[in-house]
C-alpha cells in the first residue's frame, strides 16, 4: 500500500531529477557506460511506470504529458550546451510505451492472483 500512497510522488520526483540531469551541460555529467538511448528509455520508463500501474484519474493524459515534457526538454537542451535529438525523443517515447506494456502485464498477473 506504500506504493499506492507515494507512487505518483515518486514519478514526479523522478521527472524532476531527470529534468535537472537533462539540462546539465554534458561536460559536467559523470561518465556512464552504455547507450544514451537506453538511458533515455529507462529514465522515462521508470517515470511512467508508477502512473501506468496506479491508473489515477486521467492516467493516459499524464503519460502523454510526460512525453510532451520530454520533448520540451529536448528543445531546451541547446540552451545548456547540449544537443536536441529526435532519436532521444523517440527513446523517451519507447520507454513510456514499454512502461505501459509492463503495467498491463503486472496488472493482469495481480488480477489473476487476487481472483484465485
Amino acid at each position: 500500500m506504500l506504493f499506492k500512497r507515494y507512487g505518483l510522488g515518486l514519478s514526479l520526483g523522478l521527472l524532476v531529477a531527470v529534468t535537472i540531469m537533462s539540462l546539465i551541460p554534458v561536460d559536467q555529467l559523470p561518465r556512464v557506460s552504455g547507450s544514451d538511448k537506453l538511458h533515455h528509455s529507462l529514465a522515462y520508463g521508470v517515470i511512467a511506470l508508477p502512473i501506468a500501474l496506479l491508473r489515477p484519474a486521467h492516467w493516459s493524459w499524464l503519460l502523454v504529458a510526460v512525453f510532451v515534457w520530454s520533448g520540451l526538454i529536448e528543445l531546451l537542451q541547446p540552451l545548456s550546451n547540449r544537443y536536441a535529438e529526435w532519436l532521444d525523443l523517440f527513446a523517451n517515447g519507447f520507454g513510456i510505451i514499454l512502461a505501459y506494456v509492463v503495467s498491463l502485464i503486472l496488472l493482469k498477473i495481480t488480477t489473476r492472483r487476487s481472483s484465485d
